[in-house]
């Protein structure tokens, strides 16, 4: 049984990323912002956009993980010309930050069995008219993944899915659906 560490497992994506891990059988160490009320997990309630805050949370770790998944995200809308400071360091800090920083820290602790995944976008690859902030944010989270494939002993992969199915896309994913573009959580289909 391996440790597995889900930086952002709080969310849509980070939970379905945990229920798969735990019925693999995986100890699952659970980080993000307001940690987990689950019970089937660990908890840790940390900044992820705060370099310092990682590296404390990877040091109160009792045993090291073999896998890390960064899986935070975050979406404001808004084109280049529109988008204001504010809402560009929050798309920086959330998408690009928390993965940065977590593969950093991952970076000087994993062994050489462990595996490193970066949640990205499609987004970060066709673009996304009054995505900007967030589609840059995640584009950048590709690059970090291959420069970090190079640099590191481990493995290291990104994942670029497109519009999750929650409740707030519920709409939006039922027309993708039903042309085959958008999937369940979980689905195999």
């Amino acid at each position: 049984m391996a440790v597995a560490l889900v930086c952002g497992g709080g969310g849509a994506l980070g939970g379905a990323i945990v229920d798969t891990l735990l019925a693999r059988g995986d100890t699952v160490v659970v980080a993000d912002l307001h940690g987990s009320d689950r019970t089937d997990v660990l908890s840790e309630a940390v900044d992820l956009t705060q370099p310092e805050a990682v590296e404390a949370l990877w040091d109160r770790l009792e045993e090291q993980p073999r896998w890390v998944v960064n899986a935070v995200g975050g979406f404001r809308s808004g084109t280049v010309a529109e988008t204001e400071p504010d809402a560009v360091r929050f798309a920086w800090d959330l998408n690009l930050g928390t993965a940065w920083w977590s593969c950093r820290a991952a970076a000087k602790r994993l062994g050489r069995d462990g595996a490193i995944v970066n949640v990205s976008s499609r987004t970060a690859l066709v673009g996304g008219a009054n995505a900007a902030a967030y589609a840059v944010a995640k584009a950048a989270v590709v690059k970090l993944t291959e420069v970090l494939a190079q640099e590191a002993e481990v493995r290291v992969n990104a994942v670029l899915p497109s519009v999750i199915d929650r409740p707030r896309t519920a709409p939006r994913c039922r027309r993708r659906r039903s042309s085959g573009r958008c999937r369940r959580s979980g689905s195999r289909t």
